[in-house]
């Protein structure tokens, strides 16, 4: 029975060190800052870039589990989709879209629950949503 324990561990290790090889998730870029939302006031920001900027924004903090796959592979993937779908660090480009992230919070789907399992700082207190769906409506209103 060992035997076959310590062969499954060794199998599995070859497997966790040959998947480090995958490029896909290696490179974390940030690219520049084109225009920050034009948040109305200081705690709507606060509250965004807390629970939303990590991964819709260019200003994404990559922790050290980003580069460790199958992890990276993840993580890579939620923000490049994030990035296309809303980013406040482009805001000439994603302001219409205001509107969507207004219903995405609204309806509790963002932050995603897989990233609040790990960034419980990311979740969103009903006071909170409020105080951001506030924002978002203003901001979608005076874009």
């Amino acid at each position: 029975m060992w035997k076959w324990l310590v062969r499954i561990g060794i199998v599995g290790i070859a497997v966790f060190a040959l998947i480090q090889l995958v490029p896909y998730g290696w490179t974390h870029s940030n690219p520049p800052v084109v225009r920050d939302a034009p948040w109305p006031d200081v705690e709507s920001e606060a509250i965004a870039r807390e629970s939303c900027y990590s991964c819709h924004s260019n200003e994404t903090d990559w922790p050290a589990y980003s580069y460790v796959a199958p992890m990276s592979w993840l993580v890579r993937a939620d923000v490049d989709k994030a990035r296309d779908e809303f980013n406040f660090s482009d805001w000439d480009e994603s302001g219409d879209d205001a509107d969507k992230a207004f219903d995405v919070i609204e309806d509790g789907e963002m932050p995603l629950p897989r990233y609040t399992m790990i960034h419980r700082s990311a979740r969103l207190t009903d006071a909170e949503a409020q105080i951001l769906l506030a924002a978002l409506d203003q901001m979608d209103d005076h874009d």
